[in-house]
């Protein structure tokens, strides 16, 4: 049933792992002051500057690729999770499940039923107890 994970999957996992670290950080800062302490030897040229530019440019285009595909993986797992959970409670309603299949309308009515039932369950328990 469960495949071991892809190679792009491993990929996506250890960048998006190493680009949150403080490790990504410091190799980010570390670049720029790089470049930054550089800027006197290319005499702050055109193409100095070029430089930076186009590497932050490349970098951000792949990167954002990489965290969308992670996100959208950690999503789907969360949901698996939920709709577990939904289905395991006798008292939870199942059709909820698949309710990012609604539209969004129908997900407003929804969410405003609940809500309703928040604020009541919140009046109910502030109200409770000894004044």
């Amino acid at each position: 049933m469960y495949d071991k994970l892809s190679f792009f999957a491993k990929f996506v996992n250890w960048s998006v792992h190493i680009t949150g670290s403080l490790l990504g950080f410091g190799i980010s800062l570390t670049v720029v002051l790089v470049w930054l302490l550089s800027g006197p030897y290319f005499q702050w040229s055109d193409a100095w500057q070029l430089s930076i530019n186009t590497g932050t440019t490349i970098i951000t285009f792949l990167m954002v690729f990489l965290l969308q595909n992670g996100q959208t993986r950690h999503a789907k797992a969360t949901q698996l999770k939920l709709d577990e959970l939904i289905k395991s409670i006798a008292l939870a309603k199942n059709a909820i499940i698949n309710v990012e299949r609604l539209s969004e309308r129908e997900m407003d009515i929804l969410l405003e039923r609940y809500e309703k039932l928040g604020d009541s369950d919140h009046t109910e328990h502030t109200d409770m107890g000894p004044k």
